[in-house]
Parts: C-alpha cells; sequence; structure tokens
C-alpha cells in the first residue's frame, strides 16, 4: 500500500436527519444540506434516497454524474446511499420485484461513485407482525442475489438491524449475516440501534435476549460481518415506539470507545463513519458540534490500536 494514501475514516453526515421526524413537515432541501454539511466541516455526505432528497429513479446516468460533480465541487464525497425500498419488504415481495429495484439503484450508484448501497429488512418486528409474516428464506435469497447484482456494479450491500425491523435479536443478526454468506454483503452497525437491541431488549417482546457487555458485546460477535458505521448515542429509548432515538453525543449510555475497541478494524479500517442524528429534534445545532467529537474518538482508537501494535 502507497504509504501517501490517508486510510484515516472519514466523517459524514446522513442527510435524513433533515428529513425525517420533526424535519418530515419541512424537510431541508438537498443543496441546503450540502452547504450546511460543507460548512460544519464533514468530509461527506450519506444519501437518503427518499424525495425531496435524491431518488435513484429520478437521476439517468448523466444527471447522477452531475450529482456527484455538485458534492465534490464542495469538497465532500459520498459515504453511501439509503433507497427507498418500503414497496418492496424483502421478505414479502417478489424477488424479481426487488431486483428491479436493485438494477436502478445499482445504475445510479455507479453514475453517481456510491460504493455502498443501505438496506433493512422493512418489516415489523415479530413481536408486531399481523397477517403477513416474512418469509426468511426468501429474505436470504433476495439479498444474497442483490449483493450479486450490485458488486457487478462495484457496489457493496449493506445490512442496518434495528428495534423498529424484523430481525432484531443478536442471534438473529448472527444468523442472517452467515445465511446470507456473500462476500459483497455486510452489517451496518449503528451504535443506537445496537445499544437499544443488547442492553435494552427493545422491541423484542417478552423473553428479550441481553447481553451482559451491550452493544460492545454485540460489536465484539458481529465485527468479521461489519462493513459500514453509524455512529450517535442513544438511551434504549425509542422515538415514537418504533425505532432507537438517536440523541447528541453525551446524552445517552453508550461507551463509544468500549464499542470502537469492540469493533476493531472493522471501525479503524472503515472508508467512513457516518453521523445519524435520524429523528433528533436538535440536529441542526448538534451535527454541528459533532465532528471534532468524532475526529477525537476516532484519533484515540487509532493512537491505542498502534500502541497495541508496538507490544
Amino acid at each position: 500500500m502507497d504509504d501517501d494514501v490517508d486510510t484515516t475514516p472519514r466523517i459524514a453526515l446522513g442527510s435524513w436527519a433533515f428529513a425525517f421526524g420533526p424535519f418530515e413537515p419541512a424537510p431541508w432541501s438537498w443543496q441546503r444540506f450540502l452547504d450546511y454539511s460543507a460548512r460544519t466541516g464533514y468530509d461527506g455526505v450519506e444519501i437518503n434516497g427518499f424525495r425531496p432528497h435524491p431518488h435513484d429513479e429520478d437521476y439517468d446516468r448523466r444527471a447522477a454524474a452531475e450529482l456527484a460533480s455538485s458534492i465534490r465541487d464542495l469538497g465532500l464525497g459520498v459515504s453511501a446511499f439509503a433507497p427507498d425500498l418500503t414497496a418492496t419488504p424483502p421478505g414479502l415481495a417478489a424477488e424479481r420485484d426487488y431486483l428491479s429495484r436493485m438494477r436502478s439503484i445499482a445504475a445510479f450508484a455507479q453514475a453517481a461513485g456510491i460504493t455502498t448501497v443501505r438496506v433493512d429488512t422493512i418489516s415489523p418486528p415479530a413481536e408486531a407482525q399481523a397477517a403477513e409474516v416474512p418469509d426468511y428464506a426468501r429474505l436470504v435469497s433476495t439479498w444474497r442475489t442483490s449483493a450479486e447484482l450490485l458488486g457487478d456494479h462495484g457496489v457493496r450491500l449493506v445490512w442496518e438491524f434495528e428495534p423498529g425491523f424484523w430481525l432484531n435479536r443478536p442471534s438473529e443478526i448472527r444468523r442472517l449475516a452467515d445465511d446470507v454468506a456473500h462476500d459483497n454483503f455486510g452489517i451496518l452497525f449503528d451504535t443506537s440501534h445496537a445499544h437499544a437491541i443488547a442492553a435494552h431488549g427493545a422491541r423484542q417482546g417478552r423473553d428479550p435476549e441481553l447481553l451482559a457487555g451491550g452493544a460492545a458485546e454485540l460489536a465484539r460477535e458481529l465485527r468479521e460481518h461489519v462493513r459500514h458505521l453509524h455512529l450517535i448515542d442513544g438511551d434504549g429509548s425509542l422515538h415514537d415506539g418504533e425505532t432507537s432515538n438517536h440523541l447528541p453525543f453525551g446524552a445517552g449510555e453508550i461507551d463509544f470507545a468500549a464499542v470502537l475497541d469492540a469493533l476493531g478494524s472493522a471501525a479503524a479500517d472503515a472508508a467512513w463513519w457516518t453521523v445519524d442524528f435520524c429523528f433528533c429534534p436538535t440536529t441542526e445545532t448538534d451535527a454541528a458540534t459533532a465532528v471534532p467529537l468524532l475526529a477525537a474518538l476516532r484519533d484515540d482508537l487509532l493512537e491505542r490500536r498502534a500502541k497495541e501494535e508496538v507490544r
């Protein structure tokens, strides 16, 4: 490897924080979000693929390339794309329908120079399921085929597990990653979701599966599969009773040094660390001060690992 190449994780900001929850009645425009991200010191952005932010079906190859150029012009990169797949839950929809969406997403990502696509199971967790019960084998097949398809376009597929979606127990998360078993598929580890799941058993029903070491233990168990990170604080509480509240750094219970150490190279060697303020009403203020906090966490992690290598 070229010694002059900087492999330090860069810090990105997720655009959904300014479109969902308290921002939904009046979402920020894409340009306003880009300008804010550049002004507050982020290295890049993570694209919320829900309108009015960039939706893959609204861009041909030329428009996607122009989008990428406009982002670069502000000195920013793109950490990942989180497309709108709500109409095609992968455990319920026909695989051909899901793959049709994936082909559009892959073309957009390739043209825009995006190398990671984020997905979730969409269906509610087992404790909330009613008539429609998703099919596990269908999910595994759909995501394995999707990983293959995206890989042909130079794009990785990552799954973000959450308390508010199907397969939210630690053992279920590990099992799915093992069962998809594709080199181009991995886990997106969100610290707030991991804490709510592992330490609080959020939305797991009457017999929650807790880990004594909380999010750090879950990080250690999953790190071989982790390919992308969302960092944000949390206290195990839920937004509107659905998924984990994302709190400003320092307002929750997460020991970030312990979680990052447990992730090991999955954190230290990651291309990006994405800050995820989803549903947080104070995002405009708190996201502006998050960059130096994340940079300090990153530098401390790299220093600890360098010292360990010397020993």
